[in-house]
């Protein structure tokens, strides 16, 4: 499928490796050209060079902290009218409610909710102006599905759901799309140190912990970072403009729910 994309500009958040990293990749395969972003300046080079040998679209890797003010406009210097804007962010690890301080608090609302919306507010009116745009964020099966020990994750990120939603109503009518991705368990880095972690808090073999989470998951496996970048592109594409302030799941069935 043509997503009618060709020529378009996207910033990419935290994109150096895992689901970011997918959304880049899939996006430049549709023509788009890349801002990609990451602190690793190392792995977001090999990323630039892996995409730059996938698709021939023009790759710019920015290394910074996109939850920075001076992050944030190093990203918007490179890529100063963005078409697409997919915000993704790393969440606070695990960690029992009652052990979170106030910094801790403000930290990860800091991460997970007033990045996005900051980098929405910097980029939206231009996108409204131009008469296009899309804002993807990827955000977590947790908004729907309580996870104990990420309360703090769940909480910024339903925050951010919440404070968007009516955004997104108010600018669908330019042709300015917003959207949110909730993955469940992705094969990805970030899901490889959460395994690591709860197998060590409990004192057993990582496949042992591995094993009850794909038994939790109806599709029977982890999901494929390849799957959540295919579907971002889709919701960026032409054919999704009638889509706006949607959650979409890619959990392999893991909430349970008919609606």
């Amino acid at each position: 499928m043509d997503l009618g994309l060709s020529g378009r500009k996207a910033i990419v958040c935290a994109s150096s490796q895992g689901l970011g990293k997918a959304c880049a990749l899939a996006l430049a395969e549709a023509d788009v050209s890349v801002v990609i972003n990451g602190r690793n300046r190392e792995l977001l080079e090999a990323t630039a060079r892996e995409i730059r040998g996938l698709a021939k679209v023009d790759v710019t890797a920015v290394p910074a902290d996109v939850s920075t003010r001076q992050g944030q406009s190093a990203l918007l210097e490179a890529c100063p009218e963005p078409d697409i804007l997919v915000n993704n962010n790393g969440g606070p690890p695990f960690r029992n409610f009652r052990e979170l301080g106030r910094q801790d608090l403000l930290h990860g609302v800091t991460m997970n909710m007033v990045t996005p919306i900051e980098l929405i507010q910097r980029v939206i009116d231009g996108m409204a102006a131009r008469g296009f745009g899309r804002i993807v964020n990827i955000t977590s099966l947790s908004v729907k599905m309580p996870i104990s020990g990420l309360d703090l994750s769940s909480g910024a990120r339903a925050g951010l759901t919440a404070f968007l939603a009516g955004v997104a109503r108010d600018v669908v009518h330019r042709n300015v799309t917003i959207n949110h991705l909730l993955p469940g368990s992705f094969d990805t880095a970030r899901l490889s140190s959460g395994l690591a972690a709860a197998a060590n808090r409990r004192g057993v073999p990582e496949s042992t912990v591995e094993d009850e989470w794909r038994r939790g998951i109806p599709a029977g496996r982890f999901g494929r970072a390849s799957e959540l970048g295919k579907t971002c592109a889709f919701l960026c594409s032409v054919h999704a403009g009638f889509i706006t302030g949607q959650n979409i799941l890619m959990d392999g069935g893991e909430y349970p729910a008919a609606f």
